[in-house]
């Protein structure tokens, strides 16, 4: 089966985590030669035909048994997964048991491609299966069977809505095996943190966990072993191995693993402390006012794709002469270009309810993926201040980086790593060569029968809002559910305006109503209702329908903007047509939306400019081509700030240990 040492790794170390493999010249080309949906590196699910067979035939015999038997049997899997590891008899009796408790205790039987997404998940892959397949239960299979061999699991979920539903609806199935479940979520205390990381089971969010083990870092140092830890004890009970919050990292199953292992990837997860703040209020407003007085194209250029700023010659000597009055701080001309550099940025790469929102006088950044407001997270370098001096905001302190790791450095330390996600055949092979996570496309359990409109593009946004506010109105009177999805707080809070003009009732779901997520979903898929929403709404949601809502046609999801991955696309189409459901789904976008407008200067944004409003076939097609091509830049974009982050950090690491400094 999977890492059948997995067991007797963990019994040696203090602290289990594997030491980061660095990539070869060969995993960068694969991508290269490739791109990043190489189907040969994909496994086929008939390799596992044989355990679901076994399976079965076991979960035959313990149908039959009382709970009292079954109960005998679980202590005999227990012993026999603790002494011989994750052989495959063990495993086999481990899953039905799993089966029968569920169907006993949640009202829920695995079915045989759930089963067989358990299997690609002990066996440290990736399962692809599609949204509303039942991942949820899927995760429970190789958990069990990994916490009752004595491995503790982490399973990492992208917020701490979907860990907190996660946990305590799968709760009686764990309890079933006398196996401990613990939640971590934002604002815990560090004791309660160490009391849920000592469960056998802990649901958590990729932040929470990350920092977490930063956390531990910093209290580590420079990784002392088993033997130092034991010496400390004897000196006192509030030893440094009793302040850790982490076991270590043994067992992860990553839920929606190609948002966390790759979206998230580009940005590092960083602990900081107070640093010494000679930049007040006064300073930030200058270096915006400086940058009031600086022309566009003649002084600096600003590259929305890449998101970046560069000062001209031109701009440098100007601002030079423009901050002479302003004193000693502004002489340093590093520090009064990467002032003012910042201050670009704030204005033209950084918007307000879409980057982030403002409540109660505090700047909150917005997680792009997920639309759901990043609790305690600023952007580094003075940035998040410069934001707030734009908006008027109270200043936070700036400040200095104490530990930072990025997701693919700590991930790749688990000594075993699984996930589970709809959409992971289009970044198959980055998975492959970062991760060495293999992907598996599990079938459906269900014939799929949802059904795909075309995409409409308009030349201008006000054309598409005019088309969608047609559309939803046409669905409503049919009473048939919509979800309509956003990408940013603003243009679901400009949407919510059209909808009331045209007297269109409805509920919206963004980073301002996060606290009444569970009530709105919950009611997204009963008749006549509108719910407009970013892609909160696009992962872990499950949407229920509502009576007479099958007779319809099932619930329509509308994407009022395409994103930079298909894969965003994907995850937000799934919400309809789950488990063999009608339902239908369409895009409507404009070639001012955000994917288009940085390639609008492009031949094929030109083409498409004059084009895709066309009445002819040639016209239809300009758009999907334009489609294809900008989802396929932007990714390649952000597969480059990846490969820039793993490389800085692996220099970051190697420089790290010839210090001899922890990290």
């Amino acid at each position: 089966m999977s890492d059948l040492s997995l067991s007797s790794r963990i019994a040696k170390g203090f602290y289990p985590e594997r030491r980061t493999p660095k990539e070869s010249r060969l995993d960068t080309a694969v991508i290269s030669a490739f791109g990043n949906s190489t189907r040969w590196l994909r496994t086929r699910p008939a390799r596992f035909g044989g355990m679901v067979e076994r399976i079965h035939a076991y979960g035959e015999t313990f149908r039959r048994m009382g709970e009292k038997e079954l109960g005998e049997q679980v202590e005999n899997v227990r012993r026999a997964l603790s002494s011989d590891g994750l052989q495959p008899d063990g495993v086999a009796r481990s899953f039905a048991l799993v089966r029968e408790f569920a169907a006993k205790r949640l009202d829920m039987r695995h079915f045989n491609v759930q089963v067989l997404g358990g299997l690609v998940l002990l066996n440290g892959m990736v399962a692809e299966m599609e949204t509303g397949e039942g991942k949820t239960l899927t995760a429970t299979l190789p958990a069990c069977t990994a916490a009752l061999a004595g491995i503790p699991v982490h399973i990492i979920t992208v917020n701490d809505y979907l860990a907190n539903r996660d946990a305590n609806w799968m709760r009686p199935l764990y309890e079933a095996f006398g196996l401990s479940i613990g939640i971590i979520t934002h604002g815990m205390s560090a004791e309660d943190r160490r009391k849920a990381y000592r469960c056998d089971v802990t649901y958590c969010t990729n932040k929470e966990v990350v920092f977490d083990y930063l956390k531990d870092r910093l209290l580590l140092g420079q990784r002392p072993g088993r033997i130092q830890m034991r010496l400390e004890r004897l000196y006192g009970d509030r030893t440094r191995y009793d302040q850790l919050l982490l076991r270590g990292l043994p067992f992860a199953i990553v839920d929606e693993a190609d948002s966390v292992l790759i979206d998230e990837a580009r940005t590092p997860l960083i602990i900081s402390g107070p640093a010494d703040n000679t930049c007040e209020q006064q300073v930030y407003q200058q270096a915006l006012d400086l940058s009031e007085k600086l022309i566009d194209d003649d002084d600096y250029t600003v590259d929305p794709t890449k998101r970046t700023v560069e000062l001209t010659e031109e701009g440098k000597t100007r601002l030079r002469e423009l901050a002479q009055p302003l004193g000693s701080l502004w002489l340093a001309k590093f520090h009064r270009e990467d002032m003012v550099r910042q201050a670009i940025m704030a204005k033209h790469l950084f918007s307000r309810d879409r980057e982030y929102i403002v409540q109660e006088n505090t700047v909150q950044i917005v997680d792009e993926y997920t639309g759901r407001v990043m609790e305690g997270r600023t952007w580094e370098r003075g940035l998040h201040q410069m934001i707030e001096a734009k908006e008027g905001c109270d200043i936070t302190s700036q400040n200095e980086t104490l530990a930072r790791i990025s997701y693919q450095r700590f991930f790749r330390r688990y000594l075993h790593l699984a996930g589970m996600t709809g959409t992971a055949q289009e970044v198959a092979s980055e998975l492959w060569t970062v991760y060495r996570l293999n992907v598996v496309s599990i079938p459906t359990n269900k014939p799929l029968a949802r059904s795909s409109l075309p995409a409409r593009i308009y030349r201008r946004a006000e054309e598409k809002w005019d088309h969608i506010i047609r559309k939803i109105t046409l669905l409503h009177e049919q009473g048939r559910p919509v979800l309509v999805g956003t990408r940013s707080v603003a243009a679901s809070e400009y949407l919510s305006t059209l909808l009331t003009e045209a007297g269109l009732p409805h509920r919206v779901l963004n980073a301002r109503q996060d606290q009444e997520e569970a009530e709105i979903i919950a009611k997204a898929g009963q008749k006549d209702q509108i719910t407009v929403a970013t892609n909160m709404a696009g992962r872990g949601t499950d949407i229920a329908l509502g009576p007479g809502v099958l007779e319809l046609g099932g619930l329509h999801v509308l994407a009022t903007e395409i994103h930079d991955s298909r894969r965003i696309d994907r995850q937000l189409f799934g919400r309809c047509g789950r488990q063999g459901d009608r339902g239908s789904f369409e895009a409507i976008a404009s070639l001012e939306d955000d994917l288009f407008a940085g390639y609008a200067e492009q031949p094929a944004g030109i083409m498409a400019q004059r084009w895709v409003d066309s009445a002819s076939p040639f016209g239809k097609w300009t758009g999907h081509l334009f489609t294809f091509y900008a989802q396929w830049a932007s990714q390649r974009k952000h597969y480059q700030i990846r490969r820039d982050l793993l490389k800085f950090d692996e220099s970051l690491e190697s420089a790290i240990a010839f210090s001899g400094r922890g990290e």
